[in-house]
Parts: structure tokens; C-alpha cells; sequence
């Protein structure tokens, strides 16, 4: 089996997701090659991982804003960096990098149970930009002039908090606008006060309309003709634990998944009894994952390469182990 179910569809957004170490950037990064070279679409690759492969990947630079990528036509690359995080958080907030909002605030924050929220990132802030990014792209969809868009996630326990994060995200925006509505009068009047600028406060417009955003983009997410996610793997024990704990949290949050990548099989060697060994060991591990999603996703087995996947011509190569169509 093979990628192929997924050119029946018009889909605008796939990812590839998984334990750390499978794979997941190749398989994500060869899927974006092959879609460049071989249809009409215009391509993005975002990786929303903090510790960025995707470039080695590409063997190019990427970086934090969208690039073209050389060697393939239509093809486009973006890295979402979690250093940002402070200066987005605090901008979004309407307040500079030197100051705070408590600092200016006429009341403790502590006695309103807020305490340092609003001097510190809040825990798990670089996942929520990441997907705050996933939502621009989700939600001005009809914006912008990208085909479709594939999302390179980072391993599994970040992404499963991605994944949660618009209702943290919306608990948190919560506390934050009631905070806003509480102390923006007192704010504004200590401004004027002291001679500060009291330039029109739009910190609550943009939270509410990033409030809304995270619903927006729930719908596009959990529409299969639109959103697919592949499951990137490969067949050992702990692999194996870790995609079933993804794919429950992806079901729970009505993500739609369609295949699962199984990636690095050992090839038949022979005259190598290493080889011989870890060949028995997966085989015992593929039979398991053909029991448990045989019947609902398509199964795509990959074998381990004897060289490094790096590069276009050799992304290329792999991905003719994704799409039959490309297959000699």
C-alpha cells in the first residue's frame, strides 16, 4: 500500500506525526518533493517541531520565514521558531519586552489568582504558537495562494499537547480577557496619569479573534476531504505504544487519519545473522500493526535504506516508496 488514497481527495492539509526518531521529517519532506514534482499544486512544508530537521532534511537553508526551496519548482519551506515565543506572547498582550502589565496593575494580581501569568510564558507557549501559526494558515486558506500545506509536527508528546491546545489555548485567552476587562480601565488611567500614550488598547480584539480562530480551524481540521494525518512509525514495541496513544488522541479530538507509515523495515540479507535477528523481531512487531489498523488506515511499509536521506534527489527516492505512481 501506498499514499495513493490521498490524491482522491482535494486535500489543503497533511501531517505526519510520531515518536521521535522514525522518520517523520523525511516522510513528511518526501511527500511535500513529490506533490511539487509531480502534480500542479504549489507546496508549503511548515515544520512545527522546536528542534528543527527539516532543513538538514532539504539539505538547504529554511529558517523562520517562508522560503523557496531550490531544486523543486513550487515548492515553498517555513520553520516556525519557538524563540519568538516572549516576543509574541508579550506583543499580543500590548505590552513591550521591558515592561509588564502587572507592573503597571493598581491591584495585586495574586488576590485576582492570576499571579505571574502575565510575566512569564505561560508553560507549553512554543507548541502554542506553533499551532497559532497552524491556524493561520487553516484559517486564511482562502487568502492565500498555497495548494496544500504539510505540517512536519514534532514528536508525539508535542504534538498530542499541540493537538490540546485549543481548549488550553481558550481556558488561558479566558483568563486573560477577564484580567483585560478587570484592570484595563485602572491601566488606561495610570497611563494618562503619568503621560504614557493612550493609544486605542486592541489587546482584547486580538485575543478574541484569536479565540475565535482556534474554532474556525477546528472545523477545517476535522474535515476529512480536507485535513489528513499520517502516522509515522517504525515496527518496534515502543513505537508501537506510542502511535496507538496518538492515534486515540487524534480520534478524541476528531482528527482525521488515514495511513500509517511504517518506516525502516529490515530488509532480507543474507549469510547476516544481525540482520536475520532484527528482520524476525520486526516481522513479530508488523504483524501486530497489520492486526491492529489493517482494517481502518492504509498500511505503507518502507524499507531501511543503506544511505542517509538527505536532499532532493534522494527525498525523491524515498518517495517513490510513498506514491505507487512513482514506483519503477
Amino acid at each position: 500500500m501506498t499514499l495513493d488514497n490521498l490524491l482522491n481527495k482535494d486535500l489543503k492539509f497533511i501531517f505526519f506525526g510520531g515518536k521521535g526518531g522514525v522518520g517523520k521529517t523525511t516522510c513528511a519532506a518526501a511527500a511535500a518533493v513529490w506533490y511539487a514534482k509531480n502534480t500542479n499544486l504549489k507546496v508549503l512544508i511548515i515544520s512545527t517541531d522546536p528542534a528543527h530537521s527539516l532543513a538538514d532534511s532539504l539539505d538547504q537553508p529554511i529558517g523562520g520565514e517562508i522560503k523557496s526551496i531550490e531544486g523543486v519548482e513550487n515548492l515553498y519551506g517555513l520553520e516556525i521558531d519557538p524563540k519568538t515565543a516572549i516576543k509574541d506572547y508579550k506583543s499580543l498582550m500590548g505590552i513591550s519586552p521591558e515592561e509588564s502589565l502587572s507592573d503597571m496593575s493598581p491591584v495585586p494580581l495574586d488576590e485576582l489568582g492570576m499571579g505571574d501569568m502575565l510575566d512569564t510564558s505561560p508553560p507549553g507557549i512554543d507548541e502554542a504558537l506553533a499551532f497559532g501559526k497552524v491556524l493561520e494558515f487553516i484559517e486564511k486558506k482562502d487568502e492565500h495562494d498555497y495548494d496544500l500545506i504539510i505540517f512536519d509536527t514534532a514528536p508525539t508528546g508535542h504534538t498530542l499537547r499541540l493537538l490540546s491546545l485549543p481548549d488550553v489555548l481558550d481556558s488561558f485567552l479566558g483568563k486573560i480577557i477577564k484580567l483585560r476587562l478587570t484592570l484595563g480601565k485602572f491601566v488606561g488611567k495610570l497611563k494618562s496619569l503619568f503621560g504614557k500614550d493612550t493609544t486605542e488598547d486592541r489587546t482584547m480584539e486580538a485575543l478574541e479573534k484569536l479565540k475565535e480562530s482556534v474554532g474556525k480551524a477546528q472545523v477545517d481540521l476535522s474535515d476529512p476531504e480536507k485535513t489528513s494525518f499520517c502516522t509515522v512509525m517504525i515496527p518496534e514495541a515502543m513505537s508501537i505504544y506510542e502511535t496507538e496513544r496518538l492515534i486515540t488522541t487524534l480520534y478524541e479530538y476528531e482528527i482525521p487519519i488515514s495511513n500509517v507509515l511504517v518506516n525502516m523495515v529490515y530488509p532480507v540479507i543474507p549469510d547476516c545473522a544481525f540482520c536475520a535477528a532484527r528482520r524476525s523481531m520486526q516481522e513479530g512487531n508488523l504483524e501486530t500493526i497489520r492486526e491492529f489498523y489493517a482494517e481502518e488506515f492504509e498500511i505503507t511499509e518502507i524499507p531501511l535504506f543503506d544511505t542517509e536521506i538527505r536532499g532532493i534527489e534522494r527525498l525523491e527516492m524515498f518517495s517513490s516508496k510513498l506514491f505507487g505512481k512513482n514506483e519503477d
